[in-house]
């Protein structure tokens, strides 16, 4: 496996990576658990070859996030990599991703409003820009993401729609479904904010959403179903519910009855320094 911090050698690499055949992309920012090692995994599966990408990305972080915080080992996940049999990191710096002068933002409107994107300013320009550039630089056919961020996954699938990227195209774009713990929590580098206590009651958000969804199927009352998940979340120790929202799978309308159309359950929560968040499939409703 080759790691890589520049363009030149990126370029070099990824160009004999592709006379094997086709190529997939893992884009991370570092401090890879089971879901990141899953997604190369399912890469695998559909590439010759598998680069992954760590880069912890200035331009998604709002003012009084966890930037700084935010863990960085990249010998740890190298070697975990190499174990799964990844074929190249490309782990830039910051000055390597946005040279001096860089000027150039992508927005993504629609699917990016609301959600996350109500509560985090710009986090989702950030996510679309440093990705396109990702897709440039490494030329994927295949890119890889987990569902865990149903909106981050919206936005990148029409990006790539919207500025025609043929590598990959949006179709190639795919979503890993969530990797959980034993107690159903979503697994996430950030679950390593909590204490012994905050991660014994984080398991709430998970069993919460399950007991709405059961709710909206059994075809109750849709927010009478958030409000309760949101009591039982506040109950448990989040100390804020950020959203509970019902939304169409697809364009992210949020909806106030159960569709025919496939449908999410969105929620994000705080507990402690760690703000949580998980979707989950709702059946549709019967025609």
């Amino acid at each position: 496996m080759q790691t890589v911090h520049s363009l030149d050698p990126l370029r070099r690499a990824v160009a004999h990576l592709r006379e094997a055949g086709p190529l997939a992309l893992v884009p991370t920012m570092g401090a890879l658990h089971e879901g990141h090692l899953t997604l190369v995994r399912e890469a695998k599966k559909h590439a010759a070859s598998v680069a992954v990408s760590i880069f912890v990305n200035p331009l998604q972080f709002s003012p009084g996030e966890d930037l700084d915080a935010y863990p960085r080992q990249l010998e740890r996940d190298c070697a975990l990599l190499e174990a799964e049999g990844a074929d190249l990191v490309w782990a830039p710096t910051v000055d390597v991703m946005y040279p001096q002068g860089f000027a150039t933002n992508i927005a993504v409107s629609g699917v990016s409003e609301g959600l996350c994107g109500a509560d985090r300013p710009g986090h989702f320009d950030g996510v679309a820009t440093v990705v396109c550039k990702l897709f440039h630089q490494v030329l994927p056919d295949f890119a890889l993401f987990g569902e865990k961020d149903w909106q981050q996954l919206a936005v990148i699938r029409r990006m790539a729609r919207d500025l025609d990227l043929t590598r990959p195209h949006a179709d190639k774009i795919l979503g890993v479904p969530t990797v959980r713990e034993a107690d159903g929590l979503a697994m996430s580098s950030r679950n390593a904010y909590l204490s012994q206590e905050e991660r014994g009651q984080a398991a709430t958000l998970p069993a919460a959403m399950k007991t709405a969804i059961a709710s909206i199927e059994a075809g109750k009352d849709v927010n009478a179903a958030l409000h309760a998940l949101e009591t039982a979340l506040r109950a448990a120790g989040f100390s804020t519910v950020d959203y509970a929202s019902l939304r169409d799978a697809q364009d992210l309308t949020e909806l106030d009855s159960r569709s025919a159309r496939p449908m999410r359950l969105l929620v994000a929560a705080r507990i402690g320094r760690a703000r949580l968040i998980d979707n989950m499939a709702v059946s549709p409703a019967s025609c």
